[in-house]
């Protein structure tokens, strides 16, 4: 069954999750009266990844404030928040609560000025760059949502407020503390994602590939240090590390299918420390991306191989060829479940109308650990979505020659908060309401 006729039949039994008018008076009021002073508040008060603590201590408050059942503290700085309401399916809300290390120029009256030592000891400017702030604002939206309209449900809402999204850690550290056996086992797994760029007001919503797989890769080089004006008399890291970066280009380009999406960018090359010494050491930082688990295989196994034949080919022994680390900042691709995609796109059609959809072609790879989530060995289907965090007219000056809209990471990102949050709540609550909703049956198992 193709996703045209999982969505055209969506579409035709989807009875509205909410009165939409109804519905978004309760979330305008909730965000006049609470999550507007509450983004502003995460905004000005970021915080980088695994020392996410006063963020998380709010995100607890505010969930058992809501009605959740809270723990704290998992997979690190994790919040948990359970919501019982009866007997049914469960369904996972995740939003990720990190920041990065960036000095914020967004001229917004709330900006940051945070420094903060992160976990590799550095103490850094930190800036929400990313949007994650809106995410977690619009998590307690839905919880308080939820909470308020229990008539209509019947089930568990598990509201996960993850850390390290940034350093594609946190999904793993919390599953790895028990997220799926100290907790409800979700039937589904829900998350969105703000976006720059995309118009307010409009969400994006489509099945299969959405991110990227991820991998940081480290390359160590050792060289045999020399005088720079007698060469010949070492082995020279910088120029093997060269050597490295140029053969890289054609495993993507020579090895890789055409039509197969992939990535190796070399972000960081460090060597030596003078004019005129040879180092004997050499280090290369690496990111790898791709959209399936194959050509991700294909490309990792393909740096190490062409970074040992490299020494090989300039004569290092065997014990002293370059070495090739896979970090732990690592994620799989992540892939919507196509009938789960088409039932919340009936769903969320029947509560707002079509009008609310925004179609777009991916134009990049970025990577995201909510796949983690939704891995084939979990068994529980899931959606990931994005929701235009620009106004139209800033889109529309920027075709016209104006200003362009700052991307996510920049010092400049910002978002529109009002109708970013407001749209994640009610999409992610009428999302739930039609998984719950009473007399429905679980898929995922």
């Amino acid at each position: 069954m193709t996703f045209k006729t999982l969505l055209l039949a969506a579409v035709a039994i989807a009875t509205p999750a909410a009165a939409a008018p109804d519905f978004a008076a309760a979330v305008k009021a909730d965000y006049d009266q609470r999550l507007g002073a509450l983004f502003v508040d995460f905004h000005k008060n970021p915080e980088l990844s695994f020392v996410e603590n006063r963020t998380a201590k709010i995100m607890a408050q505010q969930l058992r404030e809501a009605g959740a059942t809270v723990t704290e503290g998992v997979g690190g700085t994790g919040v948990v928040g359970v919501m019982r309401n009866g007997t049914g399916p469960t369904v996972l809300i995740r939003a990720d609560m990190d920041a990065l290390p960036v000095k914020e120029a967004s001229g917004l009256p709330y900006a940051s000025t945070v420094m903060q030592k992160g976990v590799d000891g550095q103490t850094v400017p930190v800036m929400h760059a990313c949007g994650h702030d809106v995410h977690i604002t619009s998590l307690i939206g839905t919880a308080r949502r939820l909470a308020a309209l229990k008539d209509r449900w019947r089930g568990t809402v598990l509201f996960v407020a993850q850390p390290a999204e940034e350093r594609v850690g946190g999904a793993r550290a919390m599953l790895q503390d028990g997220l799926y056996t100290r907790f409800p086992k979700p039937d589904y797994a829900l998350g969105f994602h703000v976006r720059a760029g995309a118009p307010t007001g409009k969400i994006l919503l489509e099945p299969g590939i959405n991110y990227s797989s991820a991998d940081s890769v480290d390359i160590i080089v050792h060289g045999v240090g020399a005088h720079g004006a007698a060469p010949h008399m070492g082995k020279d890291p910088v120029v093997m590390g060269s050597q490295i970066v140029m053969a890289l280009q054609t495993l993507v380009t020579r090895e890789i299918a055409p039509l197969k999406p992939a990535v190796i960018t070399v972000g960081a090359f460090h060597s030596g420390l003078k004019h005129n010494i040879i180092s004997d050491r050499a280090e290369l930082q690496l990111t790898v991306r791709s959209d399936d688990e194959e050509t991700r295989q294909k490309l990792l196994d393909g740096i190490k191989r062409i970074a040992q034949n490299v020494g090989r080919m300039n004569g290092l022994p065997e014990d002293r060829l370059p070495e090739v680390k896979v970090g732990h900042e690592s994620t799989p691709p992540t892939i919507n479940d196509a009938a789960l995609t088409a039932r919340l796109r009936g769903a969320m059609t029947a509560a707002f109308s079509e009008a609310l959809f925004h179609e777009e072609p991916r134009v990049s790879m970025g990577g995201e650990d909510f796949a983690y989530f939704v891995q084939p060995e979990h068994n529980v289907p899931g959606v990931y979505f994005a929701v235009g965090g620009t106004p139209q007219k800033d889109i529309d000056a920027e075709k016209a020659g104006g200003p362009a809209v700052p991307s996510h990471h920049s010092p400049f990102f910002k978002i529109d908060p009002e109708p970013s949050i407001r749209v994640g709540t009610e999409t992610m609550t009428v999302a739930v309401l039609e998984l719950l909703k009473p007399g429905g049956s679980a898929a995922g198992n």
